[in-house]
């Protein structure tokens, strides 16, 4: 299988395309796949614009939309995973992935595909120490602070990616490993990028979870953006680190594992020869930049077009570690060998009575083209002059994808369990869109089919309240933020959409926002 590379798209698809275009005629051969490494910015139309971490100057529509509208068509299978540029409102509606536009196909926070037989592993988002212990808390619109905080990696999907067995043949990443630097060229890499220097001195340069899931991984292949840099590095890897049933856990914080694990680690063998995991990082999408590389695979057989599939052992973590989502603001910690009850699982590489379980549910791996389209496509025509627009933020959505995926694996979307949390209503899809194919088309209109269903409290298995008035929280039940009566009238707010939300309950209690001041000092990601 012919794989194209792509480092930080930055939403110029129609360049990427043409390049891989370019390379087909010239080389003669087909490109049977692309991957992409974050900053894919899947923006639609003006308000997924506004939830990107960058300065106003810079928000640029680039060409995602014709993709999304079905102007055009990607030409080729492509999957990504997200960076710290995206239209983070869309990504959110999918936490486990799923079809982004027709033949575009999203990770998720964490995911595991198999493309004709090659295992595709990767995380989105950039690490931050200070989000690494949170849950899944944020939800749109977004405030200054959230809309960064939403893209930073989380505990949870490290802890999942590292119950992975078995041979992984790519891994994506946004991020680099904390070093990485070590095993390639550093001194060519420091005359192109000498202010590198500081953060690898400090051991800031690249992420420490990262680092963690490439020693217990190990996979062929690792391929990263976020540096705007071209850099090759190969990795040798001691057996005795990679994880088999060891039950380690997943958060950097816990450095007494960390020894154990390094007093375990022996030599292998020389008999036996030591894995190595092949890794680069590619530049963003600009001429004479290193952006995009062609790798060839052993796959199975191709026929027509690439078969996207689930991968079985990771719907089964996926199921067996629901009960660990988070979606609160303050630090959780996950199970560990030396955290917890002495009963208590750490051990989620799943059994063969897991497996099979799912397999039951899922007779088919193969992924649905269950793609939708919820939302209007921005009009070149009509808002041409969007830069000096005034566009709001859009509000939270849950997507008809995550709740059918949802539903047939028996797992819980972190979006919605957020909203619930904060006492938000669930949204629900309009039964119809209007919607520009092209520029020369007419606008037309889409049936989205039924309304969104909302999960039961028998799904929620984290026993989150209802959005229901003067509701009684129980011992099971998550804590909630302080809550102090509404003064003045007490009946329901009046819903400006009601299509996109249920009515509200009466007697609403508004909720105050624990650990403010944790969000209020700036960053720059």
């Amino acid at each position: 299988m012919k794989i194209a590379v792509e480092g930080c798209a930055h939403g110029e698809l129609e360049r990427i395309y043409d390049t891989i275009e370019g390379i087909e005629k010239e080389s003669g051969t087909k490109i049977d796949l692309l991957l992409c490494c974050g900053d894919f910015q899947s923006t639609r139309n003006l308000e997924d614009l506004q939830t990107m971490a960058v300065p106003k100057k810079y928000l640029d529509m680039c060409t995602f939309y014709k993709y999304y509208s079905g102007e055009r068509v990607a030409p080729v299978l492509t999957i990504f995973i997200g960076g710290n540029h995206e239209a983070s409102n869309y990504l959110q509606e999918l936490p486990y992935g799923g079809w982004v536009a027709p033949n575009i196909y999203y990770l998720g926070y964490a995911g595991v595909v198999n493309v004709n037989g090659v295992r595709i592993a990767g995380i989105s988002g950039i690490f931050k120490g200070h989000d690494f212990l949170r849950g899944h808390h944020e939800f749109p619109p977004y405030s200054e602070a959230t809309c960064r905080s939403v893209y930073h990696v989380r505990q949870l999907e490290v802890f999942r990616l590292k119950q992975l067995s078995g041979r992984v043949d790519i891994f994506l990443s946004h991020d680099w490993p904390t070093g990485i630097y070590e095993y390639g060229n550093k001194a060519q890499l420091l005359r192109r990028k000498p202010f590198f220097a500081a953060d690898m001195e400090s051991g800031q340069l690249g992420s420490r979870p990262l680092e963690e899931l490439l020693k217990a991984v190990q996979p062929a292949y690792w391929f990263a953006a976020h540096l705007h840099c071209k850099f090759a590095a190969l990795v040798p890897h001691n057996p005795c680190h990679r994880r088999q049933n060891d039950g380690a856990a997943s958060s950097s914080s816990s450095s007494s594992e960390d020894e154990d694990e390094e007093k375990a680690a022996t030599t292998p063998p020389p008999s036996k020869p030591v894995p190595v995991t092949k890794f680069l990082a590619l530049d963003k999408c600009l001429p004479r930049r290193g952006f995009l590389q062609v790798v060839e695979i052993p796959s199975n057989p191709i026929e027509g077009n690439p078969r996207l599939q689930y991968d079985p052992e990771w719907l089964a973590i996926l199921h067996s570690t629901n009960h660990l989502i988070s979606v609160k603001e303050n630090y959780y910690y996950l199970p560990g060998k030396k955290a917890g009850a002495v009963t208590e699982r750490f051990n989620f590489t799943p059994t063969e009575e897991e497996l099979e379980a799912v397999t039951t549910k899922f007779q088919n791996l193969q992924v649905p083209d269950n793609f939708e389209r919820t939302v209007p496509a921005y009009d070149p025509e009509e808002q041409s002059n969007y830069k000096s627009m005034a566009v709001g933020q859009p509000k939270a959505y849950l997507n008809p994808q995550s709740n059918s995926f949802c539903t047939a694996l028996g797992i819980d979307d972190p979006l919605c369990l957020a909203l619930l949390a904060n006492g938000k209503d669930l949204p629900v899809a309009e039964p119809t869109v209007q919607l520009s194919k092209s520029c020369d088309e007419e606008i037309i209109e889409e049936d989205l089919g039924e309304p969104l269903i909302a999960p039961t409290e028998r799904k929620l298995n984290l026993s989150l309240p209802a959005p229901t008035a003067r509701d009684v929280i129980h011992e099971n039940e998550i804590e909630l933020p302080e809550a102090e009566e509404v003064e003045g009238n007490t009946e329901a707010p009046k819903v400006e959409e009601p299509a996109l939300v249920t009515a509200a309950s009466p007697n609403l209690k508004k909720l105050k926002r624990r650990n403010q001041n944790i969000y209020q000092a700036e960053e720059e990601d």
